[in-house]
């Protein structure tokens, strides 16, 4: 089924029909949680992907190797009562990205290792991306070069589930501009990725998967990431404008096969998500819209403890996050500018949400499950709601919406990937 919907993209949009994916790019216990309660009201599957930095079999910043996030996907989806079998997991930019300061062979050999991991965890959907410059390469890389070291990947993947006797999976390839979670200035004059430079990757791509004997594999790629005129910034977002894309988006009508998969559709409109899946983007990637949902939520949580407790301002969590990046700034220094008060706005609420990166820590995990605790499972107030949640109030007044501080955090979340369930056809 989890191959079949995949495939089903396509086909919906040769025929006219907007069917699309959400694809949730997140480590976080509380939007994967959501995600899944959030896909318990519709019928298709939930995709899931975690990132070559996050996630690899050397740990990235999250400690986890695939096997270990499959598990821990597992295991909410376990407790919350979701389908297993209605789960997607995907891998994205997997290539050399996190090691791109080593020579490129030595970089390889460590994506290889990734991929093979990736794909003996079971992990369905696998974005290959090999479109990262290595030690003294020059970038940007010829795209002959990153499409040879694509499919150099994919044989490493076929072998290991062949080997493992695991089903095939299915390939998204391309990349987008820039690179992955956002931009870091103010996104001003935005490229659409051109119908030639779109159709010379596919052709590239298949000709390289072809001279490895990958012709059948070739088969099973589903996806082209493209640059459609969607990004964010750290103060802005740039929105879909479908004139703009209308010679991209022809492009499908020769290339049966495949959707276009659109990175950072984050803080898009309803009606652009709508506009995006019409037009043959089906695969939709959010993360930092959904963490920074969290984190509203989450705040706003804190300041509704403190208007019924009197928490004293040391004790926030607000304090404690300020804390935390100020000690360890290295998520942060480098995409952030401006004086201190410009800083201190854009480590808290950036649209890119660098503080995304600290939620795992222990200090920060700590003053969280404090924050429940002390608001434990008692509805919390609908003044308050109303309050620091205005968004949230209309289900909570209606007697249809969760009041627990835990709940409203998921229905925070929710109600960002309910605009993309909407938009997918779901």
């Amino acid at each position: 089924m989890q191959g079949h919907y995949l495939q089903k993209l396509a086909d919906a949009h040769a025929q006219g029909l907007a069917l699309g994916i959400t694809s949730v790019c997140s480590a976080h216990a509380l939007v994967i949680e959501a995600a899944l309660r959030n896909g318990q009201a519709g019928t298709a599957p939930v995709l899931i992907e975690a990132t070559c930095n996050q996630v690899n079999h050397e740990g990235g910043y999250t400690g986890m190797t695939p096997a270990d996030f499959r598990r821990f996907v597992l295991e909410i989806a376990e407790r919350v009562g979701f389908d297993p079998q209605r789960l997607i997991l995907g891998g994205d930019h997997l290539g050399p990205n996190p090691w791109r300061h080593l020579p490129p062979q030595q970089a390889m050999l460590k994506a290889e290792r990734m991929l093979e991991a990736y794909a003996l965890a079971g992990f369905s959907k696998i974005h290959l991306d090999a479109s990262m410059a290595c030690l003294g390469e020059t970038n940007p890389l010829d795209g002959a070069l990153i499409a040879e070291r694509a499919a150099r990947l994919a044989a490493v993947v076929e072998r290991a589930v062949s080997d493992a006797g695991l089903p095939a999976p299915f390939y998204v390839i391309g990349t987008e501009v820039p690179v992955p979670g956002g931009a870091s200035e103010k996104v001003e004059d935005l490229a659409v990725t051109t119908p030639q430079s779109a159709l010379d990757t596919i052709e590239l791509h298949r000709r390289a998967f072809i001279a490895l004997g990958l012709d059948s594999v070739f088969a099973r790629v589903i996806g082209l990431v493209v640059q459609p005129g969607v990004e964010f910034g750290n103060e802005n977002v740039v929105v879909y404008q479908p004139h703009k894309a209308q010679a991209l988006s022809a492009i499908l009508q020769g290339e049966p096969q495949l959707v276009f998969e659109a990175h950072s559709t984050d803080y898009q409109p309803a009606e652009a998500l709508t506009d995006l899946v019409h037009d043959g983007f089906a695969i939709l990637k959010v993360g930092p819209g959904l963490t920074f949902a969290l984190r509203e939520a989450l705040y706003a949580l804190d300041h509704i403890g403190a208007a019924m407790r009197s928490t004293p301002e040391q004790a926030s969590l607000r304090k404690t996050m300020e804390s935390l990046m100020l000690s360890e700034p290295h998520y942060w220094d480098s995409y952030y500018h401006g004086d201190d008060a410009a800083l201190r706005v854009q480590r808290h609420f950036s649209y890119s949400d660098r503080i995304r990166y600290y939620w795992p820590f222990a200090a920060a995990s700590r003053a969280v499950e404090e924050m429940f605790l002390a608001l434990g499972d008692e509805p919390i107030p609908e003044t308050l709601v109303s309050q620091y949640l205005p968004q949230l109030y209309p289900s909570v007044v209606s007697g249809q919406g969760e009041r627990s501080a835990r709940g409203l955090v998921l229905a925070a979340i929710g109600q960002v990937l309910a605009q993309y369930r909407q938009a997918c056809g779901g």
